[in-house]
């Protein structure tokens, strides 16, 4: 995919819209995406499924502004969402509550009688414990509850520990030799339509052995089942197809993987869903930061942004390197600076050891931004969040913007003491 981020006349460009004019009119750090690489994105997986029956599912939690979500129900795609705040994002953004699947460990009671009142496509169950409960609800409501097992195959990603869900230590899915026995039980179950079957192993994979490894003890459970007469409408694959952070990663090719999978499963005769996230728009985004001050000591040269941890919390977090490009690059000689926030910890910092030119009041650009950025971005030092802005060709869109400390504070209130 080509990058929507290129320099001209010495600019860096997001689409045809230089970036120093983004920072001018809507200020930084701020969060910039570009319409063409999303949906250029979205089509890498949906060009090879044209034929198969199949629903692309946009992992909601990777970025879930309503400008995004709009963009991907307006190409068809649904929807994977882990809450009742994310299904309602994708519905006001012009989603269908039919091309919904509602994934995650914890569903609350109110979460489920939501859900199922909303008429979601389905429910991906984690625990036995959560599809009783399911049973439960839809019974009280008289309205049988879609269900599919996120079954747990016990196989390693090979990714960040933190990312990976597909293991037997993990708090996610069902343990493959557990997920029969459950269908079993629960396939007569007036309440419990049993409609498919799924898995999503991790985030963030650069190989796709582990998710063809998964599909293939996955398609074992779902041929044993449909040998006792279990009818299942679909396979879900999950997501977790991870992008090139840096040079020296590669991510899998979307179309060999996907073509791999139709093999797998074409004499299945089941709809096919995948759960795409990271892979859709972290490329088509970047976090615009402006250098405060240029700080030297003698063992370390620090830059000193306006963007910190609380607005891109992944290089805290995990550790996660992400390119730092300067927006209008000096031609003088580098130096190997950390950039860094200023919030008060150690762990602020948004790139280590940065080969750069700079001065006070530059801008840069934290590249592949548009996934697990805003949306993991908190008020940390009561730091107001910062815009988030939608570039379509030459225009330039505030689709979120820069929160107030008004906002911040207006959910507080001054205790009545006794005196």
């Amino acid at each position: 995919m080509l990058s929507p981020f290129t320099y001209r006349d010495g600019t860096l460009h997001v689409e045809n819209v230089p970036l120093n004019a983004v920072a001018e009119a809507y200020g930084t750090p701020a969060y910039v995406y570009s319409r063409s690489a999303i949906e250029a994105a979205w089509r890498r997986f949906a060009t090879p499924l044209i034929g198969r029956d199949h629903l692309i599912c946009y992992a909601v939690k990777a970025n879930s502004n309503l400008a995004v979500l709009n963009l991907l129900a307006r190409l068809g795609s649904g929807f994977d969402i882990v809450s009742q705040g994310e299904l309602e994002r994708v519905l006001r953004a012009g989603g269908s509550a039919d091309k919904v699947v509602f994934s995650g460990v914890a569903k609350s009671r109110h979460e489920i009688t939501h859900a199922l009142d909303a008429g979601i496509r389905c429910f991906n169950v984690e625990s036995a414990a959560e599809l009783e409960r399911i049973a439960e609800i839809a019974e009280l409501v008289g309205r049988p509850a879609p269900v599919s097992l996120r079954v747990n195959p016990d196989v390693d990603a090979r990714t960040h520990p933190y990312i990976s869900t597909g293991l037997r230590d993990n708090k996610f899915g069902i343990p493959l030799a557990d997920a029969e026995s459950l269908y079993l039980s629960y396939a007569q179950n007036p309440w419990i339509d049993l409609i498919g079957v799924d898995f999503h192993i991790g985030s963030q994979l650069l190989q796709s052995e582990p998710l063809l490894d998964a599909l293939d003890l996955v398609l074992g459970l779902i041929r044993r089942l449909q040998s006792t007469g279990l009818r299942l409408r679909h396979i879900d694959i999950g997501g977790g197809i991870g992008v090139p952070y840096q040079a020296s990663e590669t991510s899998p090719d979307i179309d060999s993987y996907l073509q791999s999978v139709l093999r797998a499963t074409e004499d299945l005769e089941l709809e096919l869903l995948v759960e795409p996230g990271r892979a859709i728009v972290a490329e088509g985004g970047l976090l615009l930061t402006r250098v405060e001050y240029l700080k030297n000591t003698p063992d370390k040269h620090f830059a000193l942004v306006d963007g910190a941890m609380n607005d891109l919390l992944r290089p805290a977090l995990y550790g996660a390197w992400q390119a730092i490009r300067a927006i209008q690059p000096r031609d003088e000689p580098r130096l190997r600076y950390d950039v860094v926030g200023p919030v008060c910890e150690s762990a602020d910092f948004l790139g280590k050891d940065r080969e750069l030119a700079l001065a006070s009041g530059d801008l840069l650009a934290v590249m592949t931004a548009g996934a697990y950025g805003f949306v993991m971005a908190s008020n940390y030092n009561t730091r107001p969040r910062p815009p988030e802005v939608l570039v379509d060709g030459n225009d330039m869109q505030l689709v979120r913007r820069r929160e107030t400390l008004d906002d911040l504070l207006a959910n507080e209130y001054l205790p009545r003491l006794q005196s």
